[in-house]
C-alpha cells in the first residue's frame, strides 16, 4: 500500500440471474435484463428447443459479444456450443437457431 485510502466502490451491481423477472420476448425466446453501466447492457437468453429467432436482431451503434453457458445454437453456418463466444460489430445481423435449446449471456458495448 502507498498511504493513501482508496475510496470504497459504489458501482457494483449484483442480481442473481434466475431471480431477475424472465419476459417471453418471442415464441421461445425468454429474455432477463441485467444490470449495464453507461451504454452497455447484459440479457440473459434462454432459447426453448427448436427455436429460431424470430427475425434479425440489430443494434445499431452497439457492439455485441454472446456466450454459451449451455445447449448449442446455429448462427449462419457456425455451429456454436458451451463455452462459445460470439462477437458482433455494430449492425451486423444476430439470428441464432437451436434444435437443443441453449442459454446465452449477452451484452452490449458502444460500438
Amino acid at each position: 500500500m502507498n498511504g493513501t485510502m482508496s475510496k470504497a466502490r459504489t458501482d457494483i451491481q449484483a442480481v442473481q440471474v434466475d431471480a431477475v423477472k424472465p419476459v417471453e420476448v418471442a415464441p421461445g425466446v425468454i429474455r432477463r435484463h441485467l444490470p449495464g453501466a453507461g451504454r452497455s447492457d447484459g440479457w440473459l437468453y434462454d432459447l426453448v428447443p427448436g427455436v429460431e429467432w424470430p427475425e434479425s436482431d440489430l443494434h445499431p451503434g452497439l457492439a455485441r459479444a454472446y456466450y454459451v453457458l449451455f445447449g448449442e445454437i446455429t448462427v449462419d453456418d457456425h455451429h456454436l456450443g458451451p463455452g462459445a463466444y460470439l462477437v458482433l460489430a455494430p449492425g451486423d445481423p444476430f439470428r441464432p437457431s437451436t434444435t437443443t435449446g441453449a442459454r446465452l449471456l449477452g451484452t452490449s458495448l458502444p460500438g
